[in-house]
């Protein structure tokens, strides 16, 4: 079996694993690399660096088909977004998991809502959205309030006012619920007559897992934990680092 090194940056940190062919051996994370190699005490001639080297424009594979010295992140034109090497993995993770599995994966990142088509391995289009961010801003809590979803989802163009009504009521889950009411709203090409996995913290997606039942889309939870040990496996089959 090869051993190996996966390492990139993880939010502010930096995350460290240790590879034996496919399967994960031990995890690290520090505010540096150097801190984060020498947690992890483990010897391997090959580093792979998640998220270096210039983005892969969509429409691209989850996984590149050749093996290389790094896993860069994907990037769109139009609408222009960039979605980081960890969420490639953890998308890699589902499908290794699910082969064959198309869809609308919804995965929350650190303040950034991804919603990114998957078809036949590729990921095909995405739209984020910084809803975790502004409900962050705006003092909302969680769980939302299921009728400032079910407003905002039906009249978006009113978002401003719902906010200022929520905030003068003294509402913080309707703030939140109306910020993900219109998400959906803006996110329905993504969502209508697809099935949909939310990839969150913990398998946790307040909100808008209950929202998207509502409206009678099959929805997934699953967690980024679980997945990235399955997307770390999956890139070592396709760089020939699984012998």
């Amino acid at each position: 079996m090869t051993d190996w090194i996966a390492i990139g940056r993880d939010g502010a940190d930096i995350s460290a694993h240790a590879m034996r062919g496919a399967s994960l051996i031990k995890s690290t994370r520090a505010p540096d690399e150097a801190g984060a190699l020498a947690a992890l005490a483990f010897e391997a001639a090959q580093q792979v660096r998640i998220g270096d080297g210039a983005p892969d424009p969509l429409p691209a594979p989850v996984l590149p088909g050749a093996a290389g010295a790094a896993l860069p992140g994907l990037v769109q034109k139009a609408p222009p977004d960039v979605i980081a090497a960890r969420v490639r993995l953890w998308i890699a993770g589902l499908l290794a998991r699910q082969p064959g599995w198309d869809g609308v994966v919804c995965a929350l990142e650190d303040g950034i809502n991804h919603w990114v088509q998957i078809s036949a391995g590729e990921a095909v289009s995405a739209q984020s959205f910084l809803t975790p961010r502004l409900v962050s801003a705006l003092g909302g809590t969680m769980p939302p309030a299921p009728d400032a979803i079910a407003d905002s989802l039906s009249r978006p163009e009113r978002l401003a006012a719902h906010l200022r009504a929520a905030e003068v009521s003294n509402r913080p889950d309707a703030i939140s619920g109306h910020l993900i009411g219109v998400e959906l709203a803006a996110a329905r090409p993504y969502w209508l007559g697809q099935q949909v996995a939310l990839i969150a913290p913990d398998g946790a997606a307040p909100g808008l897992d209950l929202a998207l039942g509502d409206q009678g889309v099959p929805v997934e939870l699953h967690s980024r934990e679980s997945l990235l040990p399955e997307g770390l496996g999956a890139l070592a089959r396709a760089f020939g680092l699984n012998g």
